[in-house]
């Protein structure tokens, strides 16, 4: 257990030290801090299982500490110190998340006793996380690691991410991904690159056609200084930057043609030369590509070489269209919202059914980076804490230059006059009006209250 790694902070230096001291002579590894600012920075560059943290602390309090810890690292345990506690204050830091409570004055046998009680509720919420994982379609580790916009419930959706993961397994398969803009290729991408042993390499995402024709090159494979008039200094190209990771390819049909033989051997030599240097560098890489065109076609149009596509689509991905899975829409406009409700630190709205009912006739050209747009703009311009139609101009303007035929489209009106033409036809019979329906005599009355339809027998005029 003394593989954890435990920060300490309290701005009482002596304390502080002391404990410090006792930990890393017991082999933990120890972070000291003496204010909560300087916790924070460790945190953001250090792993850290368990924070042991005073209650009265210049700054803020312990306890605005624990919830800021819980909040931002929910993974890190906490166990607070403090001469100044009572049982109110301690029942308080335990509903915060606090693990264990230490009154002062302490001996270090209560530090490691409380460190052993908390590396054993580590090591079970661990084992824990494996058997979730297990189970999971995306490991926790994994969906920590990547943006969930693309996730939906349609069954397209989830064989791409099946096949994503079990292609990202095979750490030095070259993926392609198709589809079009908007669609999340650079997410599949990197949950490709987390599924693989490389995970903890870098993942490297190049935009192909934002790189000017004169600098590509040396972008990719670096240079030497001198090598041309702006080489002022030697410089690492994205190869070398990547190597023992992943390097995501985007747009890789807009590649110059010249580029592309440069390419193909550095796939199959896994070497590059840096522009203006005699020597080879190795580079052990996966490459993940992906396009919106039909690479097949340029490939006879003499655009594509044939020998550069074959290399790079030992698997290929397609992503379908939004369009083409409405069942996404619902939760991906709930994830939406809840990212902007998050973000914006604003109470989550209401949605209008008709929202989803007009979203799903949407054609969607810009895919789900397009209703991404289209919800947060309605997020920051509803009012009274509802998403309507009205906050989806692009939807409505659709929907009102849709041509007149003559039929009303308003479902409301339609099926309230689809009851009473159904109750004047039975003579206001509620079961057979029910079975013309196709619904039950309850969903009927409710619907009848609903549009406050009475029954009456009198003929309409």
């Amino acid at each position: 257990m003394t593989d954890l790694s435990i920060l300490i902070l309290d701005d009482e230096r002596k304390i502080a030290d002391k404990v410090s001291a006792f930990l890393a002579k017991h082999e933990y590894t120890v972070f000291t801090a003496y204010y909560p600012s300087q916790a924070f920075k460790i945190l953001n560059h250090e792993k850290i299982d368990i924070i042991i943290s005073d209650v009265l602390m210049p700054e803020i309090g312990g306890l605005e500490f624990l919830k800021r810890i819980k909040s931002t690292y929910p993974g890190i345990e906490v166990i607070l110190i403090s001469g100044h506690g009572d049982m109110d204050m301690v029942i308080e830091a335990m509903h915060l998340g606090a693990t264990d409570f230490i009154p002062k004055p302490f001996g270090f046998l209560d530090i490691q006793l409380a460190i052993r009680r908390t590396g054993k509720y580590l090591a079970l919420q661990n084992k824990l996380h494996l058997v979730e994982n297990r189970h999971s379609l995306l490991s926790r580790d994994l969906e920590s690691r990547i943006d969930r916009n693309l996730i939906g419930t349609s069954r397209q959706i989830k064989k791409v991410l099946e096949l994503a993961i079990k292609a990202g397994e095979d750490k030095d398969a070259s993926i392609l991904i198709t589809g079009e803009n908007g669609t999340g290729k650079e997410i599949i991408a990197r949950i490709i690159h987390h599924a693989s042993s490389r995970r903890e390499e870098s993942f490297s995402p190049i935009n192909c056609s934002a790189i000017p024709d004169t600098l590509i090159e040396s972008e990719f494979f670096g240079h030497q200084k001198g090598s041309f008039t702006d080489a002022r200094e030697d410089k690492k190209g994205y190869f070398e930057l990547a190597n023992g990771g992943s390097l995501f390819l985007d747009e890789i049909a807009d590649m110059p043609f010249n580029l592309q033989a440069k390419l193909l051997r550095a796939l199959e030599e896994k070497k590059i030369k840096r522009i203006g240097s005699l020597k080879e560098v190795h580079v052990d890489i996966r490459i993940i590509s992906a396009t919106n065109k039909n690479i097949e076609k340029m490939i006879s149009e003499n655009s594509f070489r044939i020998d550069l596509f074959h290399r790079i689509n030992t698997v290929t991905l397609h992503i379908p269209p939004l369009r083409e899975r409405p069942e996404d829409l619902i939760p991906l406009v709930n994830y939406f919202v809840d990212f902007f409700s998050s973000k914006k630190n604003k109470p989550l709205p209401e949605i209008d059914p008709e929202v989803f009912t007009r979203l799903k006739h949407y054609a969607f050209p810009g895919n789900v980076r397009e209703l991404q747009n289209m919800v947060e703009r309605a997020f920051i311009l509803s009012e009274n804490n509802r998403l309507t139609i009205e906050d989806f101009p692009r939807i409505e303007k659709e929907a009102q230059e849709i041509p007149s035929s003559g039929i009303s489209f308003n479902l409301p009106e339609n099926e309230m006059n689809l009851i009473r033409e159904a109750m004047i036809s039975v003579n206001y019979n509620q079961k057979k009006a029910a079975r013309l329906l196709g619904i039950s005599r309850d969903a009927l009355i409710r619907r009848m209250k609903k549009f406050n339809i009475k029954i009456s027998k009198e003929l309409d005029a």
